[in-house]
């Protein structure tokens, strides 16, 4: 069973969180053992802010056992229908990261609602590449995934 694996896990380990860094990488091994684990581009992308050259993060990920699939066309359009979806499902305000209260915020000078971009096309990108390519997807985020990939097994 090939596991797609969230860069929030990733960030567990490069970015050492006692709450979630021995259950993360733990997660990371038990996926590998199971099958295999991936990222795609996003992901890659996003790991590079972290290392200073390309060889770096491939390093990483290698040690960890872990392969770099790039995303095929399938997954690209799956990601823009669920972006789609996403831009006109949005409520206006914000919600809080933590609670997910929404709140409305007010422009002060024109009185217009703000409406902030919690969810990048980055996103999409993660959970359709999953779809496409792996079983299942290795993350933090199984309320979000699972509202816009409800095809997605989340781990």
């Amino acid at each position: 069973m090939t596991t797609a694996v969230d860069t929030n896990i990733f960030f567990d380990l490069l970015i050492p969180n006692p709450r979630w860094e021995e259950s993360s990488r733990a997660a990371i091994g038990r996926a590998v053992d199971d099958g295999g684990a991936i990222v795609g581009e996003t992901v890659f992308a996003e790991l590079a802010a972290r290392f200073g050259s390309p060889v770096h993060v491939q390093e990483f990920l290698a040690d960890l056992g872990i392969a770099y699939v790039p995303s095929n066309r399938i997954a690209l359009f799956r990601a823009g229908a669920a972006w789609r979806q996403y831009s006109t499902r949005r409520p206006k305000g914000v919600s809080c990261p933590r609670c997910g209260r929404r709140t409305n915020v007010i422009c002060s000078s024109c009185s217009e609602s703000i409406v902030s971009r919690q969810h990048l096309i980055a996103d999409f990108i993660v959970g359709a590449h999953a779809l496409t390519h792996a079983d299942q997807l290795l993350t933090r985020d199984l309320g979000y995934y699972g509202t816009y990939f409800p095809d997605l097994t989340l781990v």
